[in-house]
């Protein structure tokens, strides 16, 4: 129940700057992130101590209805550093989360919504890559009778695990030693010439991924395989965004085509190039394209920005937009 979940450590630390210096080689300015706000968190929720949710919450804490970003296999919460500066600049809260450790998808969505509860909020958008996208969408199915999902942004997402062809190691993930499992993951990331923001993100997640201990990758990868897929008819009423790349990526052109079949009435927001990463390498796009998906719900109590950072004209077209499309449902 949420009054048995707790919280660690000091609510009031800001630790996204280490991270972006991390990120920009020595001597580039990064002085957007100093006027940035952002505090960071571990939570428990579970009766288990050693499931701790960690998160960055950044912007106005009046903002009820927050974007929440969750990472794939190899990343952790601090991956998603570029679309906290930027959003949160801009009006918008914005929560990076990294899971705690969860050996199946139910086990995941009560975690993750308790985790709600705990941050009182009712609903959310969600922003997930590759497993986080996948996590979303299982999370969106569970929670379809009592809906707690506005909306979706699936970033190189996919529907069915099986597309990786490992349900068969699944259960086994959690034998293998630390390094077997980071081989096992970097496997997927690009290799041969690439351009500098590509490289630099590739290497920041080799050390994001360095950081994961073994159970964290075990279960992450457990999670990825288990034999599961979405149940599309049970969310097919929340709005979606597609994000994906054109150049190699981890996800086959079938899986992609599959997202666009069970989604025929999502946006696509695609990206000439990105690779895996393309919230690290390619922000302007990603961040424009988040901006793009969350632009329907300003004016209405959905809204994951701050009223007084969007303009008057610009809430009276998205009132108008939203009462024309009230009417087309009602016909």
């Amino acid at each position: 129940s949420p009054s048995a979940s707790r919280v660690l450590g000091s609510p009031d630390a800001p630790e996204i700057l280490p991270v972006v210096e991390a990120f920009f080689p020595p001597g580039q300015p990064c002085s957007a992130a100093l006027g940035v706000v952002c505090v960071s968190v571990s939570i428990i929720v579970d009766d288990d101590d050693s499931k701790v949710w960690s998160l960055y919450d950044a912007g106005p804490r009046s903002i009820r209805c927050p974007l929440i970003f969750l990472p794939p296999v190899s990343g952790t919460a601090d991956v998603f550093f570029q679309q906290i500066l930027a959003l949160t600049g801009w009006g918008y809260r914005v929560i990076a989360l990294q899971y705690p450790v969860y050996w199946d998808h139910l086990e995941f969505c009560d975690g993750f919504r308790k985790l709600l509860d705990h941050l009182q909020l009712d609903k959310v958008h969600l922003f997930g890559a590759s497993l986080g996208g996948f996590l979303a969408q299982k999370f969106a199915e569970y929670t379809h009778k009592s809906p707690r999902v506005q909306s979706l942004i699936l970033c190189n997402a996919f529907s069915d695990t099986s597309i990786f062809n490992q349900t068969w190691t699944a259960n086994s993930f959690w034998l293998m030693p630390a390094f077997m499992l980071k081989k096992i993951v970097l496997g997927n990331f690009a290799s041969g010439p690439l351009d500098p923001e590509m490289a630099d993100g590739i290497d920041f997640m080799v050390d994001r991924l360095e950081s994961l201990g073994q159970s964290e990758l075990a279960s992450r990868l457990t999670l990825n395989c288990q034999n599961s897929y979405v149940e599309p008819h049970k969310i097919r009423d929340i709005p979606v965004t597609i994000m994906d790349v054109f150049d190699q990526s981890a996800l086959s052109t079938e899986a992609k085509e599959e997202m666009y079949k069970l989604y025929p009435n999502a946006r696509r927001a695609h990206l000439k190039t990105g690779g895996n990463f393309p919230y690290l390498c390619r922000s302007a796009e990603v961040n424009l394209y988040i901006q793009i998906h969350l632009l329907q719900f300003h004016g209405t109590r959905y809204a994951a920005i701050d009223p007084s950072m969007v303009s008057a004209e610009e809430l009276e077209v998205q009132k108008i937009s939203l009462h024309t499309s009230n009417e087309q449902e009602g016909q």
